[in-house]
């Protein structure tokens, strides 16, 4: 977004940055321990102890649309890959958000309250566990156990149902009388990881999730005229779909063209599906986080695919599945299309992983494993810009495994650098950088608080701040510091070392070192760990002849780029600039020189991209 070639050589800033290698980042004992168990280095790569716990899913439901009632089982093949002896599990039961007396930070209506997930059998290896061995409180499950040793299997079954949420659309629920996104919608063991052991953050509205890599399989049984979209492939398309519809399906897998797979007059002629009372509709995923699925009777459905691998030549298809009455929907599937097609060639440039993304029309802003919930808006660039935020997020955090409840910013600060940079490659007209003016203007107030902070922990603007925009300028930063092919180059550094894994914030910043091969502490430090405030001023100009000297003083105590713009009486413009390099020896001071073309009206400080809290010193004028 910054013409890196205007900037000094890129050579010349790293060389400043190399100066202050030494500096090492703060770190509580809880992470310090990774390093002493050798589960995880200081390169940032997994250590030679690392492991994680996994386990498959056999999941089997049935939905009543008219009742909202969701009831099924699910079984679970767990595995120990700890070297711990495991005393009790930790389940997560999420629809529990909606329980009364649950612990929320999210208003509910008050015909949404419920009694939560009825768990009416439970069996560990295939002996009935009794009831009172369960320890439920909100969102948290617990079952005491005899011992789990390190590398067995156990084998859980548990039947359970609970009531959807009707108009209270926190991430899912009833859209509209025939139509539903269901997500979190089984028991699930929680992770266990090396860092806390069992993650028992509760679920409370605000925070989202943290799930281990898993395998599923789902039977979805729904009534006859309702089509399903879920996580993972169909299995059985042949049995659920009329054939027409079958071969329209893989038509669009295979075509870059939109295919029109469930179109209104389809809808009107109800010979979609197989007629029969009820519809069981089987998906498979494998190495996913987690597994939603939508639901509708009178949805369509447009579908493209593309190359997102030259390598392999594999293809993803893309989905817009929308109630045809939003009008501003029928573009979601071009601006879909365009969001994998950047993210596989252009940044991060990594082969979408998955084989499919549905966008789903919905009440939500939320993305999960190859599933999308966005409500429609009629404004062309707001929606642009939710379509690819929340497909960005198949990276961060489902491909890389985050622990999204405890560090926020590891995601939401990339899906919102993601949809900075692919917006723009959407429809030029988008340039804006949405949170800036919010970082300015907390900057330094009591809500101001570094970006390491724990999210549960975050209050006030700073939920906002701390987890979107405040990372999504830091990583904009070292992007231009290193370079579009560095910065990549470190960048897939870290994925590949962490994709399908859990990493924790250092395993990033040591990644982005390494794989850079320069050690950025200075700015992680600066601009992650540090309270502080951006503000730069012009605070001299100098000049003999055409040859002019800009001082620039860091009043504040955060790095940010220094961008000059030149001004001239004939109406030309001309840029000047260097990158947050320019501060990496904590200076406070630093020069840009540049030869006048002409004339000079006034020299500015500052550009959309960098964040000054105090603009009223970035103007001089002759």
């Amino acid at each position: 977004m910054i013409n890196l070639k205007k900037l000094l050589p890129v050579a010349l800033l790293l060389g400043s940055a190399m100066a202050s290698a030494q500096i090492t980042l703060p770190i509580n004992t809880t992470l310090q321990k990774t390093y002493t168990k050798g589960t995880r280095t200081r390169s940032g790569a997994p250590g030679k102890n690392y492991w994680q716990n996994t386990a498959n899913y056999s999941i089997k439901v049935n939905f009543d649309p008219k009742s909202l009632e969701l009831s099924g089982t699910v079984g679970i093949e767990y595995i120990n890959n700890s070297p711990d002896t495991l005393k009790k599990l930790g389940f997560k039961l999420y629809p529990n958000l909606y329980q009364k007396g649950a612990q929320r930070d999210a208003p509910i209506s008050a015909n949404d309250v419920s009694d939560g997930v009825k768990i009416t059998s439970i069996s560990l290896d295939n002996q009935p566990v009794d009831s009172t061995k369960l320890n439920i409180r909100g969102t948290n499950m617990s079952l005491r156990v005899k011992a789990i040793n390190p590398k067995q299997k156990v084998h859980l079954d548990i039947a359970y149902a609970f009531m959807l949420n009707k108009t209270s659309h926190i991430r899912g629920g009833q859209v509209d009388p025939g139509a539903f996104f269901i997500a979190y919608f089984f028991p699930r063991v929680a992770v266990y990881d090396d860092i806390d052991g069992w993650n028992e953050f509760p679920y409370t509205g605000s925070q989202e999730f943290y799930n281990d890599f898993c395998h599923f399989n789902a039977e979805i049984t729904v009534p006859g005229d309702y089509q399903v979209w879920a996580t993972g492939n169909l299995k059985n398309a042949d049995e659920v779909y009329n054939p027409k519809y079958v071969k329209l399906i893989a038509a669009a897998a295979a075509a870059d063209k939109v295919t029109d797979i469930v179109t209104e007059a389809d809808i009107a002629a109800g010979d979609i599906t197989k007629k029969n009372a009820t519809n069981t509709w089987k998906f498979e995923a494998d190495s996913v986080t987690d597994l939603a699925f939508a639901t509708s009777n009178h949805y369509i459905w447009k579908a493209s695919s593309l190359v997102v691998d030259p390598k392999t030549n594999r293809r993803t298809r893309v989905d817009a599945v929308f109630n045809p009455a939003h009008k501003d929907y029928f573009a979601v599937v071009d601006y879909a299309r365009k969001t994998v097609e950047s993210m596989s060639y252009k940044f991060p440039k990594w082969p979408f992983p998955y084989p499919h993304e549905t966008v789903f029309d919905g009440l939500a802003q939320m993305e999960y494993p190859m599933m999308v919930n966005d409500n429609p808006l009629e404004n062309s660039e707001d929606a642009i810009e939710l379509t690819d935020h929340e497909i960005f997020h198949t990276m961060f955090p489902f491909y890389m495994g985050i622990n999204e409840t405890k560090y926020a910013f590891m995601d939401e600060g990339w899906a919102t650098i993601g949809e900075w940079l692919i917006s723009p490659d959407i429809d030029p007209k988008i340039t804006d950088l949405y949170g800036i003016t919010a970082v300015e203007n907390s900057a330094g107030s009591e809500q101001d608080v570094p970006i390491m902070t724990l999210t549960p922990a975050l209050t006030g603007i700073a939920g906002f701040t701390d987890n979107y925009p405040k990372p999504g300028f830091g990583y904009l930063y070292v992007k231009e510091m290193l370079g579009d092919a560095l910065f990549t180059k470190a960048l897939h550094n870290y994925i590949n070392l962490w994709h399908g894994k859990h990493p924790m914030p250092y395993d990033f910043f040591n990644c982005m070192n390494t794989g850079a091969g320069i050690n950025m502490n200075w700015f992680w430090k600066n601009w992650f760990f540090d309270n502080g405030i951006p503000d730069l001023a012009i605070s001299k100009v100098a000049h003999v002849a055409k040859k002019y000297t800009v001082t620039i003083t860091s009043i504040g105590n955060k790095a940010v780029p220094v961008h000059l713009t030149i001004f001239y009486t004939d109406g030309s413009k001309q840029a000047v600039g260097t990158s947050i390099a320019a501060w990496a020896k904590g200076n406070k001071t630093t020069t840009l020189n540049f030869i006048a073309k002409g004339p000079i009206t006034q020299i500015t400080l500052g550009t959309t991209y960098d964040v000054d809290s105090d603009k009223s010193n970035n103007v001089w004028k002759p």
